[in-house]
């Protein structure tokens, strides 16, 4: 995914939380997943060098990169 995808996609999310550098928006339109071409529930974007994810429920992820910054998509089972 290049920084034009990422971008557009951030502008189709919901902005829900900002922590240091990793940021995460909700999917309130049911946009696909470009890795499973399923509906995602979250986008997260960890911008840092090292980033921490503290995980509440299980989730299934799928992931990629945007230049230097990895991109989780979350998936409720």
């Amino acid at each position: 995914m290049d920084q034009s995808e990422l971008s557009e996609l951030v502008s189709s999310l919901t902005p829900y939380e900002s922590a240091g550098t990793v940021n995460t928006y909700r999917n309130t339109v049911s946009i696909a997943c470009p890795a499973c071409e399923e509906s995602f529930d979250d986008m997260v974007v960890c911008e840092g060098e090292y980033d921490s994810l503290e995980l509440s429920r299980l989730l299934d992820l799928c992931v990629t990169t945007a230049g230097d910054d990895v991109v989780l998509f979350t998936h409720q089972e």
